[in-house]
């Protein structure tokens, strides 16, 4: 399955960052068949390292937050992200490098998405309908 971004998502990069994923299809994770109910952290300020204190200091501040949101593959998803806007990628690799080649995922939130069927998972160019799922 993969996703198109509809909207630019939240979250703490810069908007200029964010809105460059508007428009791409995306790969979500071979484990998700949809939407997962999932704990976010912010890419820069609420990183999940540090033990369970740190989570616990993460869920009380808000820095971490259960939403709906694709899982999508971070390496995956910056080799199309550069394809189009190669600046855009730059700046996660630069800023989030935990984040990058260590097999980690991106998550996405349910309401600037829409699923994709028939896309091809390498170009993430569509050759089928698309059907859209609601912001949870």
């Amino acid at each position: 399955m993969q996703v198109r971004i509809t909207a630019t998502p939240p979250g703490e990069a810069p908007e200029h960052v964010r809105q460059a994923w508007v428009g791409l299809v995306l790969p979500v994770a071979a484990t998700a068949s949809g939407p997962i109910a999932a704990t976010g952290y912010g890419v820069l300020s609420g990183r999940p390292f540090g033990g369970p204190l740190r989570r616990l200091w993460n869920r009380l501040t808000g820095r971490a937050a259960r939403h709906h949101q694709y899982p999508v593959p971070v390496d995956a998803a910056l080799a199309i992200l550069a394809r189009t806007a190669p600046a855009a990628a730059a700046w996660w690799r630069e800023h989030t490098p935990h984040l990058v080649g260590v097999g980690g995922y991106f998550g996405f939130a349910a309401r600037v998405c829409e699923e994709v069927h028939g896309a091809d998972r390498e170009t993430g160019v569509v050759s089928g309908p698309v059907r859209g799922v609601r912001g949870r």
